[in-house]
């Protein structure tokens, strides 16, 4: 069986992406798994650059194909950032619920509802080597924060064609649907091939 390596330590994340990998026939391996517990500086201006720094890096370390993915939440209400800031944006909140009220309240002052989540997988099989797979996934952002599945920017994000937030939704619902899952099986298609 083969073995590509997923660089990421969200746990969330590797979770989700190990859910989506078991239909194939490789073995995923992550960073705890080959006991890897620094990251890369995330310089880059867009989701692909980001994506891509930390491929190549997984990928010098260990010698293993690697890929990374870099994702976030563009909101028009917020000239559609906070986009390859978006998990430092929620930080910069003293709760995940106080972030989401001041988006939602933002929302509801200029009634700008669109929101987008984009996934950048950027994959490294040679050095100086990187194939790049996006998903996207439109929607609108809630009246207010439902749901407890999911992490993140979910319980206020409603995809399109939905009545349910993305944290309303089973993993299996939104492994469906999901901007990560629509990327990482462009990526699996890839390798199959």
């Amino acid at each position: 069986m083969r073995q590509i390596l997923f660089f990421s330590n969200n746990k969330n994340k590797v979770i989700e992406i190990k859910k989506i990998f078991k239909k194939f026939n490789l073995k995923l391996l992550s960073l705890s798994d080959i006991n890897i517990d620094d990251e890369p500086e995330e310089s880059g201006q867009t989701f692909e650059e980001n994506a891509k720094i930390k491929s190549d890096y997984g990928f010098e370390k260990t010698g293993i194909p690697c890929f990374a993915d870099d994702s976030g939440i563009c909101i028009e209400t917020l000239n559609w950032k906070p986009g390859v800031l978006s998990k430092r944006f929620l930080n910069n909140f003293k709760s995940n619920e106080a972030c989401f009220k001041n988006i939602i309240k933002s929302t509801k002052k200029n009634s700008k509802k669109i929101a987008y989540f984009k996934t950048s997988i950027s994959l490294t099989t040679k050095k100086g080597q990187n194939v790049i797979f996006n998903g996207q996934i439109d929607g609108k952002i809630s009246d207010e924060a439902k749901g407890r599945f999911g992490f993140g920017y979910d319980p206020i994000f409603i995809p399109k064609f939905y009545k349910k937030t993305l944290a309303e939704l089973s993993s299996k619902e939104k492994n469906e649907i999901s901007h990560r899952s629509i990327a990482v099986t462009k990526l699996i298609n890839f390798l199959s091939n």
